[in-house]
Protein backbone atom coordinates (compact mmCIF):
# COMPACT_ATOMS: atom_id res chain seq x y z
CA UNK A 1 0.00 0.00 0.00
CA UNK A 2 2.66 2.48 -1.02
CA UNK A 3 0.84 4.07 -3.95
CA UNK A 4 -1.58 6.99 -3.98
CA UNK A 5 -4.45 4.91 -2.62
CA UNK A 6 -2.28 3.51 0.19
CA UNK A 7 -1.22 6.94 1.42
CA UNK A 8 -4.63 7.74 2.87
CA UNK A 9 -4.80 4.44 4.74
CA UNK A 10 -1.35 4.94 6.23
CA UNK A 11 -2.12 8.58 6.97
CA UNK A 12 -5.32 7.67 8.81
CA UNK A 13 -3.46 5.09 10.89
CA UNK A 14 -0.75 7.61 11.72
CA UNK A 15 -3.19 10.34 12.74
CA UNK A 16 -5.25 8.01 14.91
CA UNK A 17 -2.49 8.02 17.51
CA UNK A 18 -3.08 11.75 17.97
CA UNK A 19 -6.87 11.56 18.06
CA UNK A 20 -7.11 13.03 14.56
CA UNK A 21 -8.84 11.88 11.38
CA UNK A 22 -8.66 12.51 7.66
CA UNK A 23 -11.76 14.71 7.37
CA UNK A 24 -12.17 14.95 3.62
CA UNK A 25 -10.24 15.16 0.36
CA UNK A 26 -10.31 17.89 -2.27
CA UNK A 27 -8.87 17.25 -5.73
CA UNK A 28 -7.48 20.33 -7.45
CA UNK A 29 -6.80 20.96 -11.09
CA UNK A 30 -4.35 23.57 -12.36
CA UNK A 31 -6.49 26.40 -11.01
CA UNK A 32 -8.09 24.63 -8.05
CA UNK A 33 -11.81 24.23 -7.39
CA UNK A 34 -14.17 27.10 -8.06
CA UNK A 35 -13.87 28.06 -4.37
CA UNK A 36 -10.18 29.02 -4.43
CA UNK A 37 -6.91 28.61 -6.32
CA UNK A 38 -4.62 25.71 -5.50
CA UNK A 39 -2.21 26.59 -2.67
CA UNK A 40 1.53 26.39 -3.12
CA UNK A 41 3.52 23.45 -1.85
CA UNK A 42 6.84 23.87 -0.09
CA UNK A 43 8.69 23.64 -3.44
CA UNK A 44 6.54 26.36 -4.98
CA UNK A 45 4.45 24.10 -7.21
CA UNK A 46 0.67 23.91 -6.90
CA UNK A 47 -0.97 21.27 -4.73
CA UNK A 48 -3.10 18.71 -6.57
CA UNK A 49 -4.79 17.13 -3.53
CA UNK A 50 -5.79 18.57 -0.17
CA UNK A 51 -6.47 16.25 2.76
CA UNK A 52 -8.31 17.92 5.64
CA UNK A 53 -7.34 16.81 9.14
CA UNK A 54 -9.23 17.27 12.37
CA UNK A 55 -10.86 15.72 15.42
CA UNK A 56 -14.31 14.23 15.84
CA UNK A 57 -15.91 15.06 19.16
CA UNK A 58 -13.33 15.01 21.94
CA UNK A 59 -10.98 12.63 20.13
CA UNK A 60 -7.92 14.91 20.32
CA UNK A 61 -8.32 15.87 23.97
CA UNK A 62 -6.30 13.01 25.58
CA UNK A 63 -3.29 13.40 23.26
CA UNK A 64 -3.37 17.19 23.41
CA UNK A 65 -3.71 17.25 27.21
CA UNK A 66 -0.81 14.81 27.60
CA UNK A 67 1.37 16.94 25.31
CA UNK A 68 0.69 20.05 27.40
CA UNK A 69 2.04 18.33 30.51
CA UNK A 70 5.39 17.94 28.72
CA UNK A 71 5.67 21.66 27.91
CA UNK A 72 7.31 24.01 30.39
CA UNK A 73 4.90 26.79 29.35
CA UNK A 74 1.88 24.46 29.17
CA UNK A 75 1.78 24.98 25.42
CA UNK A 76 2.07 28.77 25.32
CA UNK A 77 -0.56 31.39 24.51
CA UNK A 78 -2.23 29.28 21.81
CA UNK A 79 -1.55 25.71 22.86
CA UNK A 80 -3.96 23.93 20.52
CA UNK A 81 -2.50 25.72 17.51
CA UNK A 82 1.00 24.92 18.75
CA UNK A 83 0.19 21.23 19.24
CA UNK A 84 -1.49 21.00 15.85
CA UNK A 85 1.61 22.42 14.18
CA UNK A 86 3.92 20.02 16.00
CA UNK A 87 1.82 17.02 14.97
CA UNK A 88 0.96 17.99 11.39
CA UNK A 89 4.33 19.47 10.46
CA UNK A 90 5.96 16.19 11.43
CA UNK A 91 3.22 14.27 9.62
CA UNK A 92 3.78 16.32 6.48
CA UNK A 93 7.49 15.48 6.52
CA UNK A 94 6.72 11.78 6.94
CA UNK A 95 4.29 11.69 4.03
CA UNK A 96 6.03 14.12 1.66
CA UNK A 97 3.28 16.75 1.97
CA UNK A 98 2.97 20.42 2.89
CA UNK A 99 1.02 21.40 6.00
CA UNK A 100 -1.43 24.32 6.12
CA UNK A 101 -3.05 25.76 9.24
CA UNK A 102 -6.15 27.94 9.76
CA UNK A 103 -4.15 30.34 11.96
CA UNK A 104 -1.34 30.99 9.49
CA UNK A 105 -1.14 33.36 6.51
CA UNK A 106 -1.57 33.09 3.64
CA UNK A 107 -4.96 32.03 4.99
CA UNK A 108 -6.36 29.01 3.21
CA UNK A 109 -10.08 28.47 2.53
CA UNK A 110 -10.68 25.69 5.07
CA UNK A 111 -14.45 26.08 5.14
CA UNK A 112 -14.62 26.12 1.35
CA UNK A 113 -12.46 22.98 1.23
CA UNK A 114 -14.73 21.28 3.77
CA UNK A 115 -17.83 22.20 1.80
CA UNK A 116 -16.19 20.89 -1.37
CA UNK A 117 -15.10 17.65 0.33
CA UNK A 118 -18.17 16.76 2.36
CA UNK A 119 -20.97 18.97 1.08
CA UNK A 120 -21.60 20.59 4.45
CA UNK A 121 -23.26 23.94 5.05
CA UNK A 122 -22.90 26.50 7.81
CA UNK A 123 -25.14 26.51 10.88
CA UNK A 124 -26.48 29.76 12.37
CA UNK A 125 -23.42 29.74 14.66
CA UNK A 126 -21.16 29.87 11.61
CA UNK A 127 -19.78 26.39 12.35
CA UNK A 128 -20.19 23.87 9.55
CA UNK A 129 -22.95 21.38 10.38
CA UNK A 130 -21.99 17.75 9.90
CA UNK A 131 -24.96 15.38 9.46
CA UNK A 132 -23.49 12.88 11.95
CA UNK A 133 -21.17 14.87 14.23
CA UNK A 134 -23.31 18.00 14.35
CA UNK A 135 -21.28 20.97 15.59
CA UNK A 136 -18.74 18.80 17.42
CA UNK A 137 -15.90 18.62 14.92
CA UNK A 138 -13.23 20.93 13.56
CA UNK A 139 -10.24 21.17 11.25
CA UNK A 140 -6.80 21.50 12.80
CA UNK A 141 -4.98 21.69 9.50
CA UNK A 142 -4.63 20.27 6.01
CA UNK A 143 -2.00 18.44 4.03
CA UNK A 144 -1.23 19.31 0.43
CA UNK A 145 0.10 16.66 -1.96
CA UNK A 146 1.76 17.08 -5.34
CA UNK A 147 -0.20 14.22 -6.93
CA UNK A 148 -3.79 13.13 -7.14
CA UNK A 149 -4.68 10.56 -4.48
CA UNK A 150 -7.08 7.76 -5.27
CA UNK A 151 -10.10 8.02 -3.01
CA UNK A 152 -13.63 6.60 -3.11
CA UNK A 153 -16.19 8.59 -5.05
CA UNK A 154 -17.57 11.49 -3.02
CA UNK A 155 -20.98 10.56 -1.59
CA UNK A 156 -24.07 12.52 -2.48
CA UNK A 157 -24.27 15.55 -0.20
CA UNK A 158 -26.66 14.81 2.69
CA UNK A 159 -29.62 16.99 3.50
CA UNK A 160 -28.59 19.92 5.65
CA UNK A 161 -29.95 19.22 9.18
CA UNK A 162 -30.65 22.91 9.81
CA UNK A 163 -33.05 23.00 6.85
CA UNK A 164 -35.25 20.42 8.56
CA UNK A 165 -34.94 21.70 12.13
CA UNK A 166 -38.24 23.38 12.95
CA UNK A 167 -37.57 24.46 16.54
CA UNK A 168 -34.10 25.98 15.92
CA UNK A 169 -33.03 25.60 19.60
CA UNK A 170 -29.66 27.20 18.81
CA UNK A 171 -31.52 30.49 18.32
CA UNK A 172 -33.72 30.35 21.40
CA UNK A 173 -31.07 29.06 23.83
CA UNK A 174 -28.53 31.84 23.28
CA UNK A 175 -28.93 34.07 26.37
CA UNK A 176 -27.39 36.99 24.48
CA UNK A 177 -29.59 36.51 21.40
CA UNK A 178 -26.32 36.62 19.47
CA UNK A 179 -27.13 33.63 17.25
CA UNK A 180 -29.39 34.67 14.40
CA UNK A 181 -30.24 33.12 11.06
CA UNK A 182 -28.75 36.06 9.16
CA UNK A 183 -25.51 36.39 11.16
CA UNK A 184 -23.64 35.89 14.43
CA UNK A 185 -23.70 39.02 16.62
CA UNK A 186 -20.13 39.16 17.92
CA UNK A 187 -20.70 42.25 20.07
CA UNK A 188 -23.67 40.70 21.87
CA UNK A 189 -21.74 37.50 22.55
CA UNK A 190 -18.73 39.44 23.82
CA UNK A 191 -20.85 41.56 26.15
CA UNK A 192 -22.68 38.54 27.59
CA UNK A 193 -19.54 36.52 28.29
CA UNK A 194 -18.25 39.40 30.41
CA UNK A 195 -21.30 39.25 32.73
CA UNK A 196 -21.72 37.08 35.81
CA UNK A 197 -24.33 35.02 33.99
CA UNK A 198 -22.05 34.52 31.02
CA UNK A 199 -19.18 33.41 33.23
CA UNK A 200 -21.36 30.90 35.08
CA UNK A 201 -23.21 29.73 31.96
CA UNK A 202 -21.44 29.58 28.62
CA UNK A 203 -17.91 29.94 29.97
CA UNK A 204 -18.32 26.97 32.33
CA UNK A 205 -20.72 24.77 30.38
CA UNK A 206 -19.80 25.62 26.81
CA UNK A 207 -21.78 27.78 24.39
CA UNK A 208 -25.41 27.20 25.39
CA UNK A 209 -26.60 27.68 21.83
CA UNK A 210 -24.15 25.07 20.55
CA UNK A 211 -25.11 22.69 23.36
CA UNK A 212 -28.79 23.00 22.44
CA UNK A 213 -28.35 21.65 18.90
CA UNK A 214 -29.83 18.13 18.83
CA UNK A 215 -27.54 16.85 16.05
CA UNK A 216 -24.51 14.82 17.09
CA UNK A 217 -25.03 15.08 20.84
CA UNK A 218 -23.06 11.85 21.35
CA UNK A 219 -19.97 13.71 20.09
CA UNK A 220 -20.27 16.69 22.45
CA UNK A 221 -16.89 17.76 23.82
CA UNK A 222 -16.01 16.74 27.40
CA UNK A 223 -16.33 19.44 30.06
CA UNK A 224 -12.64 20.41 30.27
CA UNK A 225 -12.47 20.77 26.49
CA UNK A 226 -15.64 22.90 26.42
CA UNK A 227 -14.15 25.25 29.01
CA UNK A 228 -10.83 25.37 27.13
CA UNK A 229 -12.53 26.44 23.90
CA UNK A 230 -14.70 29.02 25.67
CA UNK A 231 -11.65 30.57 27.32
CA UNK A 232 -9.98 30.76 23.91
CA UNK A 233 -13.13 32.29 22.43
CA UNK A 234 -13.32 34.82 25.24
CA UNK A 235 -9.74 35.87 24.52
CA UNK A 236 -10.39 36.08 20.79
CA UNK A 237 -13.53 38.18 21.29
CA UNK A 238 -11.59 40.50 23.55
CA UNK A 239 -9.12 41.01 20.70
CA UNK A 240 -11.87 41.92 18.24
CA UNK A 241 -12.72 38.65 16.55
CA UNK A 242 -15.18 39.45 13.77
CA UNK A 243 -16.63 36.03 13.09
CA UNK A 244 -18.01 33.06 14.96
CA UNK A 245 -15.53 30.41 16.07
CA UNK A 246 -14.96 27.19 14.15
Amino acid sequence: MSGPSGILARLSEHLAGHGLFTRGVVHLDATGPVTAPAPALADGSAARTIVLVGPIGGSLWPAFSQWRTTQTDNGGAHPLDAWSKVVLTATARTFGATAYFPSDPPYQPFQAWAIEAEGMKASPLGILMHPQFGLWHSYRGALGFSRALDVPAKPVAPAHPCDHCLDKPCLSHCPAEAVRVENFNVSACRAHLATEGGQAGCMQQGCLARNACPVGQAYRYPGPQLRFHMQALGQALGQGLEQAPE
